[in-house]
C-alpha cells in the first residue's frame, strides 16, 4: 500500500507579501497523472487518506489542506477567503505539480471551490467529481427561495458571527461534534478519529469560519439582505468538464432537491444517488465512492458518462 507523506507547497505571493503555503497529504508517484481531493468544513485533508492510498499506485494523489486549515496559511482578514482567492491558491498548487488533473474530487465547501474553477478555468482538469456539494446557482436558489433550505442552512448564519470562535472550543468542542451527528449521524466517528478532528480545531477555527464570512450564500436573515438580488455571472455558472456527482440522499442539511436542474449548467453530467448515505459519505461508503472515483476516471466520451 502506497505512503502517504506531508509536502508544503509554497505559492506566489504579491510584492512585498509573505508567500503563502498549503500543506499537502500525498500518495503515489510523483509522474502519475494528479489526483487532487479538496476536503470541505469542519474537516482537512486527512479526511482522503483511505482514497489517497486506494489510487496511489496509478495516480499521485495530493489533498491540500486549503487555506485557513490546519498547518496551511491562514491570513486573518475574512475577505482573503473568498472563493477567487482560494481557487488561484489551487490554480498555482495544480500548476506546480501537473497540469491537467485526471481529476478533481470535492466535497463540501471544497466542491464549492472546484466548480467555480471547473467553469472559470476548464483546462486545469479533465474530469470534475463532486460529492455532495450544491452548484451554486442552484444552492443559491434555494437559498433565497425555499424556506426548507433556509432552515437547513441556518447553521451558516451562525458560523458568520464574530467572535463565535469562542463557543464552538468549549467543552472539548462541544458545539462542532453536532455537526457530523445532525446532518446523518456519525457511527464512523471513532476515538482516533475525534482525536484528528480535535487536532484540525486546536489549530484554530477562524480560518474555516472565514470562508462563511466571505461568502456571499446563506439564508437570507432580513428581505433586504445582498443575498435576495444577487446573481450570478454565466461564467461562473456553466461547467464543460465532464462532470460525476455522487450524492448521499439521506444528507439532511443539503437535501437531493438541490441536483433539480443541474443538467442546466452542467454540459457532460453522471449523477450517481446514494440512498443510505448522508453528507458524510466519505467516511459512511469509502468503497462505493471509491468505485464512483474509479468509473469517473474511465470514461472518456459524453456516450460513456451519459450510459
Amino acid at each position: 500500500m502506497s505512503e502517504i507523506t506531508i509536502k508544503r507547497y509554497t505559492l506566489l505571493a504579491p510584492p512585498g507579501q509573505t508567500a503563502p503555503w498549503l500543506d499537502c497529504r500525498v500518495c503515489g508517484p510523483e509522474g502519475a497523472p494528479l489526483l487532487l481531493f479538496l476536503h470541505g468544513f469542519p474537516e482537512a485533508a486527512f479526511v482522503w487518506d483511505e482514497l489517497l492510498r486506494h489510487f496511489g499506485d496509478r495516480y499521485h494523489c495530493v489533498a491540500p489542506n486549503l487555506r485557513g486549515y490546519a498547518s496551511s496559511f491562514s491570513p486573518q482578514d475574512p475577505a482573503a477567503y473568498r472563493a477567487q482567492s482560494v481557487a488561484m491558491d489551487l490554480v498555482q498548487l495544480v500548476q506546480q505539480i501537473r497540469a491537467p488533473a485526471a481529476a478533481v474530487v470535492a466535497h463540501d465547501w471544497g466542491g464549492a471551490i472546484a466548480w467555480g474553477l471547473a467553469a472559470m478555468l476548464p483546462q486545469l482538469m479533465q474530469r470534475l467529481v463532486i460529492l455532495n456539494s450544491p452548484h451554486p446557482a442552484l444552492f443559491l436558489q434555494a437559498l433565497r427561495d425555499d424556506p426548507q433550505q433556509q432552515q437547513a442552512s441556518a447553521y451558516m448564519n451562525l458560523l458568520r458571527q464574530a467572535g463565535v470562535e469562542d463557543r464552538l472550543q468549549a467543552d472539548d468542542f462541544a458545539m462542532m461534534w453536532p455537526f457530523f451527528e445532525q446532518f446523518g449521524g456519525a457511527p464512523w466517528l471513532t476515538p482516533a478519529l475525534r482525536q484528528q478532528y480535535r487536532e484540525v480545531w486546536s489549530a484554530g477555527l477562524s480560518g474555516a469560519l472565514n470562508y462563511y464570512r466571505a461568502s456571499p450564500l446563506h439564508p437570507p436573515e432580513s428581505p433586504q439582505d445582498p443575498v435576495c438580488t444577487l446573481t450570478l455571472p454565466d461564467n461562473l455558472t456553466h461547467v464543460r468538464v465532464p462532470t460525476t456527482v455522487v450524492w448521499g440522499e439521506a444528507d439532511t442539511a443539503l437535501p437531493p432537491s438541490l441536483l433539480d436542474g443541474l443538467d442546466q449548467y452542467v454540459s457532460t453530467l453522471k449523477v450517481v444517488r446514494l440512498p443510505g448515505a448522508t453528507h458524510w459519505l466519505v467516511h459512511e461508503m469509502p468503497e462505493r465512492v471509491a468505485r464512483e472515483i474509479d468509473a469517473a476516471l474511465r470514461r472518456s466520451s459524453w456516450r460513456e458518462l451519459v450510459n
